[in-house]
């Protein structure tokens, strides 16, 4: 990967003072190595589908090769009589009358019972002694299935008479949705869009077609299931969210949740597709009833059935804007593709809404998202997810405006950009550095990239810089150049009133001479990097050197999910919260062994710094291990953020969201406008991150999810044939995602203003880049051709009219 190693860093504003064990190396500020960085780049960490155990079997899904069907009969006889099977399992053995489950509706089946709803269902299980006779047995199993009317948009959807993908809803959305193949609808009004509509000068309209992205993880779905002599079970399995797997995983196994035992395996990315369950319930089963240690390993064709993916969509804008260039009103319909069954598509539609107008003032909005159920395939969370979507269209719609207006892209963004104090079209204020003008500003002020980079001396063409790369299809001559902008808004953390806290753990004692610290959290570390930064805070708040990270489990407090950028603002939070009553604990232990021999003990504001108990003067009073000799300190505490509120279902007003994240980027592409091929050059990006806690780790996260929105601009899509709703493309044969010769320099200009209600003053990162790289390289490649582009990802035939 092509990454610029500059990078800019410039504070503005206080971050929330840090005093606590500030000289101690390896704290906050500092740029440290992840522990499990060699590891992993020699191929030597050891991931989920790594685990191994003696004496266990190999667990195989049966999945469904239609999209929508009634379930006739299920022959297993075949299976069973294969040599080396030990357990065949439908619908009709599971042991509860639990037998759905789902992150917020259980409206999804462990294994499809009457019919099937989309293409990859998992109907049926298999445990053998070997994976290939797993495999072979799962074949031999006969299903008649009687395939019913398919329902894939939402004209088929919500027509009258409309097939019903869920024909017996009762969850709590159903009282609210104009149609029950409808999984939520979130309106938000504010003001009068209509009567404002007459104030403006210039209208632009666009109907725009975001494509179905996978989350492409590396490492597929895999996972371990230990069958235990109190007749629980342990599970070993690389998930995002373990105490939520453990609620649905639980019930339908019929055990307490403290029989059911999870510890979080090595995880090869997640971003978002293993928020929901996959093989967790399906090993766990098959353990229960073999009585014998079970591993499930997906390969990469079962993968893509095997998890949601992002939700593709189609977005319906109108912007009015006066001949000053001032935004008059925004009325828009975002219409989002759910698939089969529920998952995040609520949360989704609620961020899709609710951050529908960008991060611009525009006071008259006439808002509405929906999610339909329809048999293409389950859709839940991703990157950013609704706030990409949405992105992606009013992005589009600035452009166009200002082209309208005859006006500068840029300059028309930063006069209607929003600013601390702006008020949300739900109501809510702004209370936090929301700085769009000022990283427009910096993108735009970059030095350019060199043009024709392929010309080298001595008249040799270097094909790697030409669009088609290596392919050597072009060779310059039609390459023509673009520029283009984009700036996103992304909340951060949990939102509409959902009790969002994390749990933390923290020890201090002393070990062979020397004091250190052990952090114990739930947190599922899926490659952003809390397993550095939970050393950080601690070496930070305790004064410690030496920091041990506790393998994630649910034998700690919940966590929550690594999703919404939230795991540092919380988790952190939970981990700062804890290091602080361990520090007063400590500070106790101090006093009463030392007190009457140093009044500073009793009356100054004692600190932990180097491993030693000083006084806010800097005088040293003891060193750690003395204060704690044989003793252990220990505290298990949760962190919460502010509260925030159901968005109101008619108006969508609300306190919804806890805090905005922000990235701005510039795409500079050359285009073969006679072949249809695109190279993008370079992806500049600037981001507030308020405070970095490893600058490092942060630009890391700032360039991944740049990429991950290059490559939803023009390479990604999931493609679902619209006659059978069966996915044509999961492999990445067929699916493609960028390589190191895709990914283009990604310079980085990182701000830091400081979020004053945050631990540290941070916020959030890992998810705004991904929404604003994905338009700035659809306005470059406008620029560039003079095509309106409104679909993604870009293709070829879309540039050549072919």
């Amino acid at each position: 990967m092509a990454l610029d190693p500059r990078v800019t860093t410039t504070p503005a504003g206080t971050p929330t003072k840090v005093t606590q064990g500030s000289q101690t190396k390896g704290g906050i500020g500092e740029s440290t190595l992840r522990p499990d960085g060699t590891l992993k780049v020699t191929g030597e960490f050891a991931y989920s589908s790594d685990m191994w155990h003696e004496d266990m079997l190999w667990g195989q899904t049966l999945r469904s090769t239609v999209a929508h069907a009634e379930i006739r009969s299920i022959d297993i006889s075949e299976a069973l009589a294969v040599p080396g099977v030990h357990a065949v399992l439908t619908y009709d053995d599971l042991p509860t009358e639990m037998k759905n489950y789902g992150l917020e509706i259980q409206d999804t089946p462990v294994l499809a019972h009457g019919k099937v709803r989309h293409h990859g269902e998992p109907v049926a299980l298999v445990a053998a002694d070997h994976p290939e006779t797993a495999r072979r047995a799962a074949a031999k199993i006969r299903i008649d299935y009687a395939e019913l009317p398919l329902i894939t948009d939402e004209e088929s959807a919500t027509a009258p008479g409309a097939v019903l993908v869920h024909e017996n809803r009762d969850d709590h959305h159903i009282g609210h949705v104009p149609h029950p193949n409808i999984v939520h609808r979130q309106p938000i009004v504010r003001g009068d869009a209509a009567l404002a509509r007459e104030r403006a000068d210039v209208i632009v309209e666009g109907e725009y077609v975001f494509g179905m992205q996978d989350q492409a993880f590396l490492g597929p779905e895999s996972g371990l299931a230990v069958p235990a002599e109190d007749g629980g079970v342990d599970l070993y399995v690389a998930t995002q969210w373990l105490h939520s797997d453990l609620r649905q995983i639980a019930p339908v196994l019929g055990l307490p949740e403290e029989k059911v035992r999870m510890t979080l395996s090595g995880v090869g990315g997640a971003f978002g597709g293993r928020e929901d369950i996959s093989m967790q319930i399906h090993a766990c089963l098959l353990a229960l009833r073999t009585g014998k240690p079970v591993k499930m390993v997906y390969n990469r064709f079962e993968s893509f059935f095997g998890h949601v993916h992002r939700h593709p969509a189609k977005l319906y804008y109108e912007h009015g804007a006066t001949r000053d260039g001032k935004l008059t009103h925004l009325k828009c319909r975002i219409v989002l593709d759910g698939g089969a069954y529920a998952s995040a598509s609520p949360a989704v539609v609620g961020n899709a809404a609710s951050l529908s107008v960008g991060p611009y003032v525009v006071d008259d909005v006439d808002i509405e998202a929906v999610a339909l159920y329809t048999n293409n395939p389950p859709c839940g969370a991703m990157r950013g997810f609704g706030a990409v979507q949405a992105c992606f269209a009013y992005e589009a719609q600035m452009d166009k405006l200002a082209a309208k207006l005859g006006m500068d892209p840029v300059e028309f963004r930063q006069l209607n950009a929003m600013e601390q104090g702006t008020i949300m079209p739900t109501g809510q204020p702004v209370d936090s550095p929301a700085p769009v003008a000022e990283l427009l500003r910096r993108i735009k002020a970059r030095p350019m990239p060199p043009e024709r980079q392929w010309e080298v001396a001595g008249g040799e063409a270097d094909v790697r810089a030409l669009p088609g790369g290596l392919s050597n299809t072009t060779h310059g001559e039609g390459v023509v150049r673009g520029v283009g902008y984009a700036v996103g808004i992304k909340n951060v953390g949990f939102s509409e009133g959902f009790d969002d806290y994390s749990t933390a753990k923290v020890r201090v004692e002393v070990v062979g001479g020397v004091p250190v610290a052990t952090v114990h959290t739930a947190m599922a570390e899926v490659g952003q990097g809390g397993v550095t930064v939970h050393a950080q805070i601690a070496r930070t708040e305790l004064g410690v050197t030496q920091v041990t990270i506790h393998p994630a489990d649910t034998q700690v407090g919940s966590a929550g999910s690594t999703s919404a950028s939230r795991q540092t603002y919380v988790t952190g939070g939970a981990v700062k919260n804890s290091c602080e009553l361990v520090r007063e604990k400590v500070l106790e232990i101090g006093r009463r062994r030392f007190g009457s021999h140093h009044p500073a003990w009793a009356t100054a504001e004692l600190l932990l710094e180097g491993g030693k108990v000083v006084t806010d003067g800097g005088e040293v009073l003891a060193d750690l291990v003395d204060v704690l000799e044989d003793e252990a300190v220990e505290v298990e505490a949760e962190w919460r953020h502010r509260p925030t509120e159901a968005f109101d279902l008619r108006t969508g007003q609300g306190n919804g969201h806890v805090q905005y994240s922000f990235a701005a980027h510039r795409a500079v592409v050359e285009v073969d406008t006679e072949l249809g091929l695109v190279k993008v050059v370079e992806l500049a990006c600037a981001q507030d991150v308020g405070k970095a806690l490893n600058p490092l780790s942060v630009v890391g996260q700032i360039q991944g999810g740049t990429t991950q929105g290059l490559g939803v601009a023009v390479m990604e899509e999931i493609i679902v044939d619209p006659k059978t709703a069966k996915v044509r493309n999961p492999s990445f044969t067929d699916y493609l995602i960028p390589t190191i010769l895709d990914t283009p320099t990604i310079p980085v200009d990182v701000l830091e203003l400081a979020d004053e209600h945050a631990p540290y003053g941070l916020r959030g990162i890992g998810e705004a880049p991904t929404l604003s790289s994905t338009p700035a390289v659809l306005a470059a490649i406008r620029d560039a051709t003079g095509l309106e582009l409104n679909r993604t990802p870009v293709r070829p035939e879309h540039l050549t009219g072919t």
